[in-house]
């Protein structure tokens, strides 16, 4: 466990370190404010409520399209520097070197989330917010940027590039988001497999609204296994490679 903790913390590191880091945080801190300020507050007076189930929407989606560019690097990256051949060669087993860039890049996405906290804060200025309201969305959004994270870091492992990284994370979100439109114009019952699949639209919408099912958590906690564990298989068949 040493190993794993030792990568999360070079992960997190070199992230903090590299202009990507600073970019991300400014354009994603930037947008959420901009966007707090025209859509969550905009159109006229709302109830705290409202405010704040808006603004974690709009947080949600940055969240999912700030971990495009720090998944893309995590092991396309390590490959391009040619640095990916130490770390196989080393004495760390797979699953540490997976498991430690997805916790390293995890912190970095969490803390940039927690940065946010100031937006909702300004809330309290007219009105009043849920301490429950804000934990639970505030979950939603790390759980569904794990998912996220986790599903970037298996495109990352299958790719040489970076760019192609990228392209291939952004297409299975988007696909994985568009999955209830899906179950829209399917039958029973892969209306319901398409239904419960979706990334976004259902999953997350209990978290913004203030509220936590056990059934939400599972599935994004689900996600990030399954595609941990793809990345994993993947980054171990290039070793005997």
């Amino acid at each position: 466990m040493t190993a794993l903790w030792l990568i999360a913390r070079r992960e997190l590191m070199a992230i903090l370190r590299s202009p990507l880091g600073f970019v991300v945080a400014a354009l994603v801190l930037a947008a959420d404010g901009l966007l707090f300020h025209t859509r969550a507050l905009g159109g006229g007076e709302k109830y705290s409520t409202e405010v704040l189930t808006q603004f974690f929407f709009d947080l949600s989606g940055l969240t999912m399209i700030a971990s495009i560019p720090l998944s893309m690097r995590l092991l396309a990256g390590e490959r391009q520097r040619g640095t990916l051949t130490l770390l196989l060669t080393s004495p760390i087993k797979d699953y540490q070197i997976i498991l430690g860039k997805f916790f390293g890049a995890l912190a970095f996405l969490c803390l940039l989330t927690l940065l946010t906290l100031y937006l909702p804060a300004l809330i309290v200025i007219h009105g009043k917010i849920s301490i429950g309201h804000l934990c639970a969305g505030y979950l939603g959004t790390m759980l569904l940027g794990a998912a996220c994270l986790a599903i970037g870091i298996f495109s990352s492992a299958l790719s040489k590039s970076q760019i192609i990284a990228a392209f291939l994370t952004a297409f299975a979100l988007m696909a994985m988001v568009l999955f209830w439109l899906v179950a829209k114009v399917t039958e029973a019952p892969l209306d319901d497999v398409f239904m419960y699949l979706a990334l976004h639209n259902i999953h997350f919408e209990t978290f913004r609204t203030g509220k936590i099912h056990l059934r939400d958590v599972v599935y994004y906690l689900s996600v990030c296994g399954f595609f941990l564990f793809a990345a994993t298989r993947v980054l171990e068949s290039r070793r005997w490679r």
